[in-house]
């Protein structure tokens, strides 16, 4: 009885994805995530298209016309062709040309609507998607419980597209962590920053998470989603493609969401754009950034960064893009906060006594499908009034749980927990109260004492009791760090041989 109980109450998107994971067969998820996410994509327009074409068929006698494309346009809904429509592909779901009609209703919404131009999968025809298992993936994702054209079946399809994109990026392991940030590192970052109104910017975006999570957070706190305005920048165009579906199933505008090969340092796709918010998981440690084509670009206000790391090029950046009160979010490898390695401990310097970096929070180990390099989330603010002289420092490595061997998730308690004790900080409140082993307040001056390092081990000392310390977990991620300690002197070390091997002796 127990084991039936859970199925029942077992969530509709991790019903739909086991089902749909069992018709992958032989397909890699990196393949079988444009099929399933690209006929997710196609059951949500024609959600919101029939929602709106029959409130159109009742008004005909007012002059209303269902076909008219202009009244889709007005009302910021796809228009949806006769032969790309949901119940058109359904009763062809059992033709084993189906993949072609999907194909086909790809490209003719395209043409429709222009600003889906190149975005949408057409890979359903290939000869390694059997006919028969794409015929139940259409019964599947179109199946009773989505049936009902509500903007609360529209809602629960995004809801779905989002958990799919996670579970994907799962399946595929290192290389899907190139496109997803986690949720639970996502979720945080917009809890801290807390993005109401104003433009948000993710200059390495990937699948577009910063912003769907922007957009729920506004949403969740009665704000009105059109006071936020998003840019985007992916220099992958399958990423950006899934970027564009994502921020389109939720509506939100993504025409400011820009894809180039070049990537954000060398085109910048939003040069004049200064934001009240930058969010952004840059790629860690990035050697192949083009750094050494741009020693005298005019971004580097604080120090030219190294060529062979991009850390402190992305800081800057972002810094950049800020607007005169804007605040920033983002993700590095921890090793950001004590590197030295090409001028990087001075342009940390700069950045301290300018009194940008209002916050450091250290991340526990494998919350990142991509990499094990720990990492951390810096917070930069222009013009801080509150607190200018102080840097608050939080250690969260032990927070979080494992959902498998190799990936941790923070909790929605760790969110809340973490970002609280940010915004009573950040506020002056009286509530704030350092907590030994967890969060700091520490003056600008005992950080120059420290030579300038951000780790906030060196700052929050140890918790009071120590009862419940789990050594092997500790261990490991030591052990973790160590290894990539290792391979950074090694990195070093080649680009210094390197150096030396350019010398002409005289």
């Amino acid at each position: 009885m127990a084991n039936k109980k859970e199925t029942v109450e077992e969530p509709l998107e991790k019903q739909l994805w086991k089902a749909a994971d069992k018709l992958r067969k032989n397909i890699d998820a990196a393949e079988y995530k444009h099929v399933v996410l690209g006929l997710i994509f196609l059951r949500y327009i024609s959600v919101s298209f029939e929602q709106l074409y029959d409130e159109l068929v009742k008004q005909q006698a007012d002059g209303a016309d269902p076909e008219d494309r202009e009244e889709y346009a007005a009302e910021n809904v796809f228009y949806v062709p006769a032969n790309a429509r949901w119940s058109y592909l359904v009763s062809k779901a059992k033709n084993p040309q189906i993949g072609k009609y999907i194909d086909d209703a790809m490209d003719v919404i395209e043409r429709e609507n222009k600003s889906l131009k190149g975005v949408l999968p057409k890979v359903f025809a290939r000869p390694y998607l059997d006919p028969t298992s794409l015929g139940e993936l259409i019964d599947l994702i179109g199946n009773s419980t989505l049936q009902n054209t509500s903007t609360k079946s529209a809602d629960l399809l995004g809801h779905v597209f989002e958990y799919f994109l996670g579970e994907f990026a799962l399946a595929e392991g290192k290389k899907g962590g190139q496109f997803y940030t986690p949720r639970s590192v996502v979720e945080l970052l917009v809890n801290m920053l807390e993005p109401y109104k104003g433009r948000v910017l993710d200059p390495c975006c990937g699948s577009g998470g910063m912003f769907v999570q922007s957009e729920k957070f506004v949403k969740e706190h009665q704000g009105r989603i059109e006071n936020i305005s998003v840019y985007g920048q992916e220099s992958n165009q399958t990423t950006w493609r899934l970027c564009k579906m994502n921020l389109a199933i939720r509506g939100i505008d993504a025409s400011q969401v820009k894809w180039n090969t070049e990537g954000s340092f060398l085109n910048d796709a939003h040069r004049d754009v200064k934001a009240d918010f930058v969010m952004a998981n840059p790629p860690f440690n990035d050697s192949d950034w083009s750094g050494d084509q741009l020693r005298n670009d005019a971004r580097w206000q604080y120090g030219v960064p190294p060529a062979g790391n991009a850390n402190f090029a992305w800081i800057q950046h972002f810094i950049y893009h800020l607007a005169p009160s804007g605040q920033a979010g983002f993700v590095l490898a921890k090793g950001s906060l004590t590197s030295k390695t090409g001028g990087e401990g001075e342009i940390r310097k700069a950045l301290v006594d300018k009194g940008l970096i209002a916050c450091i929070v250290n991340l526990p180990a494998k919350l990142f499908l991509n990499t094990q390099i720990p990492a951390c989330l810096w917070f930069v603010t222009r013009n801080r009034t509150k607190r200018p002289g102080e840097i608050l420092f939080i250690d969260a490595r032990t927070k979080g749980h494992l959902i498998n061997r190799r990936t941790r998730e923070l909790s929605e308690d760790d969110i809340q927990e973490i970002a609280k004790t940010y915004h009573l900080w950040r506020d002056e409140s009286a509530e704030y109260q350092d907590i030994p082993g967890f969060c700091a307040s520490v003056p600008v001056s005992r950080v120059a004492e420290l030579d300038y390092v951000l780790t906030p081990g060196r700052y929050v000392g140890l918790p009071e009791e120590e009862d419940d310390f789990n050594f092997a977990e500790r261990f490991t991620a030591l052990k973790a760090e160590f290894k990539e300690q290792l391979k950074e002197e090694e990195r070093l070390n080649k680009v210094i041989l390197e150096n030396l091997g350019k010398i002409k002796i005289e």
